[in-house]
């Protein structure tokens, strides 16, 4: 018996026991619609139904050999990966001004940052499209990239902010007391050290943007159409298992990304030891 349960009493042991199984059913629930996904979508039938038809790799070729979908999927990261730049961007920039400064209004200044997180996102498309279209942005790539941005600047910098709380600033001191211009001092001494905050939040824009689908029917046009509104339009269209490809590649992007966060997470509590020892 492991060190840490031997001085459990027995009705702590049944709390423990019970907190796992809760703990497992609400993970097997979150989890319940990607392993009824998965496996569909290689089904070599024409209906999404079990059992299987068979397996096949038919849907992930009507994929590959749709203009179509492949149009959705480059829109997707280039959009996804434009405003996660300028996102990242002026997410870390507003996260240096608001963790260093002391202002009036302060609070006041982070809450209209964090807003597009608060506010419904169906408000927030309404928004972008009666602000873009005098503008000529909408049924644009500027205007989706521009809104996608918006939507993503938040997650940077709360990430970045978060960072940053562990930042030694007699290190930017040393700096400059060397000579080196705040320029200077961000790139080769502040950037380096917050880097995987910097990181985690870009990936976060990134998801953000990839998975967004509200303001794209609201501001995008035919040519601006991503994977995510690609599949909201079969679904209402024309029900195809190629969706089913389509979600479980989405599905593998996600986890790829979501183990680069735990990467990055790592990543920043090492650094974070090393500077306090």
């Amino acid at each position: 018996m492991p060190a840490g349960h031997q001085h459990l009493t027995r009705e702590e042991r049944i709390w423990r026991a019970v907190l796992y199984v809760t703990s497992g059913l609400v993970l097997f629930f979150l989890m319940a619609p990607i392993f009824a996904i998965v496996p569909l979508s290689f089904n070599s039938g024409t209906f999404l139904t079990y059992p299987l038809d068979g397996l096949s790799l038919r849907w992930y070729n009507a994929f590959i050999a749709s203009e179509q979908w492949m149009r959705a999927l480059r829109n997707s990261f280039v959009i996804g990966i434009s405003s996660a730049v300028l996102a990242t961007a002026l997410g870390t920039l507003a996260a240096l001004g608001l963790t260093r400064a002391d202002f009036r209004g302060k609070g006041l200044v982070m809450a209209i940052l964090l807003s597009p997180m608060i506010v419904p996102v169906v408000i927030v498309a309404v928004g972008f499209y009666f602000f873009f279209a005098p503008l000529g942005l909408t049924a644009s790539y500027t205007g989706l990239i521009l809104a996608h941005t918006a939507l993503g600047t938040p997650f940077v910098v709360i990430t970045v902010a978060a960072t940053l709380k562990g930042f030694d600033e007699n290190l930017a001191r040393a700096s400059a007391s060397l000579g080196a211009a705040p320029v200077e001092t961000f790139f080769k001494v502040i950037l380096p050290l917050i880097a995987p905050g910097v990181a985690s939040g870009a990936l976060f824009a990134f998801a953000t943007s990839f998975d967004e689908v509200v303001v794209v029917l609201m501001v995008a046009g035919p040519e601006q159409r991503t994977l995510p509104r690609e599949m909201f339009s079969g679904l209402r269209e024309n029900i195809s298992p190629t969706i089913t490809a389509v979600a479980t590649i989405m599905i593998l992007v996600s986890v790829v990304m979501l183990a680069s966060l735990e990467m990055l997470r790592r990543r920043n509590e090492r650094l974070r030891g090393i500077r306090s020892t």
